[in-house]
């Protein structure tokens, strides 16, 4: 068993008379380490997956696992303390707080989890000094550039030690150098903490770098994996 498995998942949004079906019946298994891409147009539920699996919305039908337990049995409160301790999210908007430093912003989960002060600011100064921004320690998001807000999101989801980070198109507001830099961060922190990651992404270049890519297609994982090149 995976670290993460769902099983026949199925999400479905309902407004008076119009069904809209998103995902139908999807099966997906992530081995704990792996690195998977998913890839797919636009409006095939990639994005509403990735919250499934961070457990950010609730299927309509079907099982999540996580390390073999069900994960929307648990009361909402411990569905909270799941999503704080065990999942790290990075979108492609990098959702900072604005009125908070980049050491601030990063700390706010292990915060919220109610980790040491000392140790949380500790490990947040050394991760945002691995992604290259050790001298912006003091700057609000307003006073950095697309590519650094980027990187202290990256530096955010790493801060309480997840399994699995989820990544929704991390690379989709940035310029293809920046991307690419971003990219190269995000994938030697992951293989270093020796985390999960699934990430959704419309760059087949950037998706064949990983261990498995994932084609999604009306609300389904579509055929075979694609093998990287």
């Amino acid at each position: 068993m995976g670290l993460v498995q769902a099983i026949r998942l199925d999400k479905r949004y309902v407004d008076g008379p119009t069904v809209v079906q998103v995902l139908s019946g999807l099966d997906l298994q992530v081995d704990a380490g792996e690195r998977v891409a998913i890839v797919g147009e636009s409006g095939v539920g990639k994005s509403t997956l990735l919250h499934l699996l961070g457990a950010l919305d609730e299927p309509t039908g079907g099982q999540l696992l996580f390390d073999g337990q069900d994960v929307f049995a648990r009361p909402e409160s411990e569905l909270a303390g799941f999503r704080n301790r065990e999942v790290g999210f990075v979108f492609q908007f990098h959702h900072l707080l604005g009125d908070f430093t980049a050491l601030e912003n990063v700390m706010l989960p292990s915060l919220i989890a109610r980790h040491p002060v000392a140790a949380t600011r500790a490990r947040a100064r050394e991760l945002l000094e691995r992604v290259g921004l050790k001298d912006r320690l003091a700057h609000r998001p307003g006073q950095l550039s697309g590519g650094e807000q980027q990187r202290v999101a990256i530096a955010r989801a790493l801060s309480p030690r997840p399994q699995i980070i989820l990544a929704d198109e991390p690379t989709g507001n940035l310029d293809g150098k920046t991307g690419e830099q971003v990219v190269d961060l995000l994938f030697g922190l992951q293989r270093r903490r020796q985390a999960t990651l699934v990430f959704v992404t419309h760059d087949l270049k950037l998706a064949e770098r990983c261990g498995r890519m994932l084609r999604m297609a009306d609300g389904e994982i579509a055929g075979k994996e694609l093998a990287p090149a």
